[in-house]
């Protein structure tokens, strides 16, 4: 039987258990460049695991969804953490599972202000990027390396997320 998923909002406390959510925070403000810059210092860490690993930078252009939308896999990256800073200032889905058992759980959705990124955890379970709306470019800070970085689960029966109200 189909289960439907409810949209959350996209907090840090809820977002804990599978990363940090980067957005601007005053208590890591600093003014820099002669108080013209304001730098909100260290919202994330990435993370590069193995030999010959290394970060690195790209830029995804993602294609929007329909809705209602199955969500019939998960996937995560055992070395490295995966970050999606939205560029187009446009709000996008997180979908993520706990661990249970080396499978992916019930997975949790939250709707990401399009000022609003995430850092997914090295290790984490976590649908591909899902834009809204129209095609929308994000910055990806990902691990780079010789060793295989992404393993897949595929569901026995699909959740199913309705659309979210933006």
């Amino acid at each position: 039987m189909t289960q439907t998923l409810e949209i959350h909002p996209l907090t840090k406390a809820a977002f804990a258990p599978f990363g940090d959510v980067i957005e601007d925070d005053p208590a890591t403000r600093r003014f820099i460049n002669g108080g013209t810059t304001e730098r909100f210092h260290a919202l994330s860490s990435a993370e590069a695991l193995g030999d010959g690993a290394r970060v690195i930078l790209n830029i995804f252009r993602g294609q929007p969804r329909a809705f209602p939308y199955a969500i019939e896999m998960m996937e995560r990256h055992p070395f490295g953490s995966q970050s999606f800073v939205p560029l187009n200032g446009r709000p996008f889905l997180v979908v993520v599972s706990k661990d249970e058992d080396g499978k992916p759980g019930r997975p949790q959705v939250f709707l990401a202000r399009g000022d609003q990124g995430v850092n997914y955890r090295a290790n984490v379970w976590h649908y591909p990027l899902m834009a809204l709306g129209q095609p929308s470019d994000f910055l990806i800070v990902d691990r780079d390396g010789p060793d295989n970085n992404l393993v897949e689960f595929f569901f026995d029966t699909p959740f199913i997320i309705g659309a979210p109200t933006l």
